[in-house]
């Protein structure tokens, strides 16, 4: 499978547009990166499914996702849209497939689906969802994914779950992409989330970006594979890095000092590169070595600096 290459747009939650005052120019700042991206290489553009800031709740501004996808869809032409990844506590998994199957008419078919179960247990609580525990999160999420692909591809379907049920929905259009709008379920959960992945899912998004975790996950995915019938090689499988160019010499701490925009080491918590253009090829190489064919990457200072998102572009260009 070709290796592809996708990135995140500024759209607040790591605190990326907090140097912008005015709401409509932080909403123009992200859909000058979704443009810029657009006229570019990437395959796809990517969102978070959140409402609070990370790494701590704050004031600051956080586009909801799904509105932010369906305008981004009508702003670019050609670039697929993902979430990475939809939160299944936030929405009914009969509403998200209505969701998904209207904004993939909206794009033209280059919507990428994105579904997890969720994690951040402050944004549950403080829009009033209930939070359960990991066992119960993941039992629903089984059954929401379920619903989604039924309702994706069978007409009025029935489904009693323990969580969820549907009685006869009418999901109409069901998306423009065939067979089902693009699929992707993120997490590397061995029993549940990699299972359903063989199960239902066009793609994977195994999140660490470290290569022999990667490959542990991939083989254990390959394993669901064989017992289901499943084609592994069908299943896309990626992963994420958080990325930040900077020249040959330069010292990583002034030079994102230097940049435009808050860039603080909460930025890069885990699978970050602050590194040059061979430093951060050479992490790409090595996953794509363990067995990832699709890369996202979340570049810090891209709503202020476009030039960034140029430089990172340019690395993918030297797998394609």
């Amino acid at each position: 499978m070709t290796t592809r290459f996708g990135v995140f747009v500024p759209q607040g939650w790591k605190m990326d547009l907090a140097q912008i005052a005015d709401p409509i120019e932080q909403w123009e700042a992200m859909t000058a990166v979704a443009q810029r991206a657009d006229e570019q290489s990437w395959d796809s553009i990517w969102l978070f499914d959140h409402f609070h800031t990370v790494p701590e709740p704050s004031d600051n501004t956080t586009f909801e996702c799904w509105s932010a996808t369906a305008a981004l869809a009508r702003d670019t032409k050609r670039v697929n849209i993902g979430q990475m990844v939809g939160c299944n506590g936030y929405r009914n998994p009969s509403l998200y497939a209505k969701i998904a199957s209207t904004v993939d008419v909206a794009s033209h078919g280059r919507l990428y689906a994105g579904i997890g179960a969720g994690w951040y247990e402050h944004e549950w609580k403080a829009y009033g969802y209930e939070w359960t525990e990991v066992p119960e999160r993941m039992a629903a999420f089984r059954e929401a994914t379920e619903i989604i692909y039924k309702m994706w591809t069978e007409d009025k379907p029935v489904y009693n779950g323990k969580y969820y049920s549907i009685d006869a929905p009418i999901n109409e259009p069901k998306g423009v992409r065939k067979p089902h709008p693009s699929f992707w379920i993120g997490g590397g959960g061995p029993k549940v989330t990699l299972k359903l992945v063989a199960q239902y899912a066009d793609a994977a998004n195994i999140g660490g970006g470290k290569p022999e975790l990667f490959k542990e996950k991939a083989d254990i995915l390959r394993g669901h594979c064989q017992k289901l019938g499943r084609d592994y090689d069908e299943i896309i499988k990626s992963t994420n890095f958080n990325v930040f160019p900077i020249d040959k010499g330069d010292d990583p701490q002034k030079a994102t000092e230097r940049a435009k925009g808050p860039i603080k080491r909460d930025h890069f918590d885990r699978d970050n590169i602050i590194g040059t253009e061979d430093e951060i090829a050479d992490r790409v190489e090595a996953v794509l070595e363990a067995g990832a064919d699709y890369v996202i990457f979340y570049v810090p200072g891209v709503a202020y600096d476009l030039d960034l998102l140029d430089r990172v572009e340019q690395i993918a260009k030297r797998f394609a």
